[in-house]
């Protein structure tokens, strides 16, 4: 995100706070749009760090998992940011290897057959 929509995203979290309070707390209207707006910071700086260490292929494919499974995605997702701050990734995470990950982090899957008499 840049800084011209994170402003526009904060003006527009004020204006609800303050229309759901009315005329009331100005203050406390304005903390909560701090802490929309630091909020709105860490996604903005995860989804930054996520960009550089992976493929584009591997982050269609994680977007895919947040559709379908998205607190496994997360798991993922602060994983690579955490290997990516420790100096462990050597190069940019690929589609392969994201697969790899996700194979050890997923839950196994149960195989169901069904036989008809």
């Amino acid at each position: 995100m840049t800084d011209a929509e994170l402003d526009e995203l904060r003006r527009r979290r004020l204006q609800q706070l303050q229309e759901m309070q009315g005329a009331g707390d100005l203050a406390t209207a304005q903390a909560y749009a701090q802490q929309d707006a630091e909020m709105l910071r860490r996604e903005a700086e995860r989804a930054e760090i996520l960009r550089r260490i992976l493929t584009p292929e591997a982050r269609e494919r994680l977007g895919r998992i947040r559709l379908a499974k998205p607190e496994v995605a997360n798991s993922v997702e602060q994983q690579l940011i955490q290997l990516a701050s420790t100096g462990r990734l050597q190069r940019q995470v690929d589609d392969a290897s994201l697969r790899a990950l996700l194979e050890r982090v997923m839950p196994e899957r149960r195989e169901i057959k069904i036989t008809r008499r």
